[in-house]
């Protein structure tokens, strides 16, 4: 997939705001710099080394595994028709996750599921599909129908797998690793929403996160208080159907192939990992109206709308 590959860099006193986009999302990186810190030039020369590193390092992972590019490794294994496909390590490891997710979820969450898309198109209107054209997609819907080692994947033929249930949060943890690599300036990373911290800001200062509330107009965003780990964001606000009153959410559980019903409007989960942050709020959406309960039974930090 070919990228503009722009970004542009903004600087407020002592605060630096990286801005590109990615994933489909409006993405920033904030690097704070102490007041005692080095010349203009070096810093810089910092902060640019830094956008270069997490911007290339995003659209490497976007360019890697997004189902629309036709060059992914996504798309490859897609396309396979039933054939052996070979995989990296950096594949296996994030199959291996599915995998995990997977059966924590008792089969609710399936990176095959996304198929699903054929029949379900989350735009607001009342067009629900019927009984039957959820049953026809069914048949190719089963992370267990699929076989992968250390080297290899072999998908049936007509079966798709998604990463992006697992992308975007996987891209910030990266991204915060290389970054604790180049500096010991605080730093945070927001790759639409889904975010994480290498540390306090300066004087043991936490970052102030607003959090859009998922409701109507007149409802005043959660802003969370988050000195360091991530923060991560799933809900239904956006995506959804209704008809005849009921409100069908993007969320759906991939046994039945129809919407979760009754879960909150929005989950936003505190973790040390994005990624752990990210898989806990979809986890929770895909318990419906025991959502909450399944987060407490985690014992992680939440915040949940109805």
């Amino acid at each position: 997939m070919q990228h503009a590959r722009k970004f542009t860099i903004e600087k407020d006193k002592n605060e630096y705001r990286l801005l590109f986009s990615a994933m489909a999302s409006p993405c920033e990186v904030l690097i704070e710099i102490p007041s005692d810190s080095h010349t203009t030039e070096i810093l810089e020369n910092l902060v640019n080394n830094l956008a270069c590193i997490i911007t290339d390092e995003v659209w490497r992972i976007e360019d890697k595994y997004s189902r629309y590019d036709p060059h992914s490794v996504c798309s490859l294994i897609n396309s396979s028709q039933g054939q052996t496909v070979s995989i990296d390590k950096e594949t296996y490891l994030l199959l291996n996750f599915a995998n995990v997710c997977y059966e924590l979820s008792d089969g609710l969450f399936d990176i095959t599921s996304g198929i699903l898309r054929k029949v379900w198109v989350f735009n607001g209107s009342d067009n629900i599909p019927d009984k039957a054209q959820v049953e026809a997609v069914l048949p190719l819907i089963g992370w267990n129908k699929v076989k992968f080692a250390q080297q290899a994947i072999t998908l049936p033929s007509g079966m798709e797998i998604d990463f992006g249930g697992i992308g975007k949060e996987y891209a910030v943890d990266r991204c915060i690793l290389l970054a604790k690599e180049i500096t010991e300036y605080p730093i945070l990373i927001n790759l639409g929403g889904d975010l994480a911290a290498t540390k306090p800001r300066e004087n043991n200062k936490p970052w102030v996160i607003g959090v859009e509330h998922p409701g109507f107009e007149n409802k005043t965003n959660m802003v969370v208080s988050l000195y360091q780990g991530a923060l991560a964001t799933s809900g239904n606000a956006k995506r959804f159907l209704l008809k005849d009153g009921v409100r069908y959410s993007h969320i759906l559980n991939a046994k039945t192939g129809w919407s979760i019903i009754n879960a909150p409007r929005s989950i936003t989960v505190s973790s040390e990992q994005c990624v752990q942050a990210g898989i806990l709020a979809t986890l929770s959406l895909l318990q419906g109206e025991n959502a909450e309960a399944y987060l407490d039974d985690q014992e992680v930090k939440y915040w949940a709308v109805r």
